[in-house]
């Protein structure tokens, strides 16, 4: 019989002090069996990162068709695809293809630069493709903010990110790939 995800509920206030935007997320994650809470952080961080009321958390890991998260018009449509990782060409392509804005959120530091250098020469075509180095610089402290229920609080400037529950502050960066 095969393992059922973890549901997870998350209270996020967001504060980008970059985009100007402030608001209160109450969000349901699935956590795959296969998926640590280190891989779990950082589709939370992605999340605010892109913070809108309508972006929503996907199947992930256990869907090859859905990526990370995403954020459909009324009509149906794609507009924003985020995927975390090193996704191959022909994925990130096909979701190119399907969707306004694509954006990678790779947070393997060493083999995410190898990973960047194979693909950008060929990926510098698409117009709707960004991708960007996630980094969590105090990651011993993630298992402290993983829990069935969670209040977080994240604030963003300057591509620094501090993610706070009631006891520990997570610090996070983000850099996009030149």
């Amino acid at each position: 019989m095969a393992l059922k995800a973890t549901i997870f509920k998350l209270e996020l206030q967001v504060d980008d002090i970059d985009r100007h935007y402030y608001q209160s997320h109450s969000l349901t994650l699935a956590r795959h069996p296969s998926e640590n809470s280190e891989r779990m952080m950082y589709r939370i961080i992605a999340f605010a990162l892109n913070a809108h009321q309508e972006l929503r958390f996907t199947k992930g890991i256990s869907s090859i068709d859905e990526p990370d998260l995403w954020r459909h018009a009324d009509n149906g449509e794609i507009e924003q695809w985020i995927e975390l990782g090193q996704p191959d060409e022909k994925r990130l392509r096909k979701a190119c293809g399907r969707a306004q804005q694509v954006q990678v959120y790779s947070y393997q530091q060493k083999s995410g630069q190898v990973w960047w250098q194979q693909l950008s020469a060929r990926t510098k075509k698409s117009d709707n493709f960004s991708a960007a180095q996630l980094v969590i610089k105090n990651d011993h402290l993630i298992d402290n903010f993983i829990a069935r229920q969670m209040q977080l609080n994240c604030t963003i400037q300057d591509g620094s990110i501090w993610l706070t529950n009631s006891v520990d502050t997570l610090e996070a960066s983000t850099q996009a790939f030149i």
